[in-house]
């Protein structure tokens, strides 16, 4: 007989913790693209930015710490060169192809 787990001890699940290499961010980061959500596009830059360390990822895009967790929050529309000078400072950029259906 197997033991009840009790779903309040389950550890809670950070994708941040298993981004740890450049090609695991840019599955993710892909696969959240697909996915056609603004939101959760910055909020998975969010995700990045703090497997990379919150603190460079501000320093590098010449952000504030503060302003950077404020834009990349999943309720936020941050600005187009606010997402180019976060992905920059991350070392990612945006790769366009024509999609099947166009």
């Amino acid at each position: 007989m197997s033991a009840k787990i009790n779903i309040a001890d389950l550890p809670e699940f950070d994708m941040a913790e298993h981004l740890d290499s450049d090609q695991a961010i840019a599955e993710y980061l892909t696969i959240v693209l697909e996915e056609n959500n603004p939101a959760e596009f910055a909020h998975a830059l969010g995700t990045i930015a703090r497997a990379k360390g919150m603190t460079e990822v501000a320093r590098a895009s010449g952000l504030t710490r503060e302003a950077l967790y404020k834009a990349l929050r999943p309720t936020s529309h941050p600005r187009f060169d606010t997402i180019m000078k976060v992905m920059q400072a991350m070392g990612l950029q945006i790769s366009v192809q024509p999609t099947s259906h166009a």
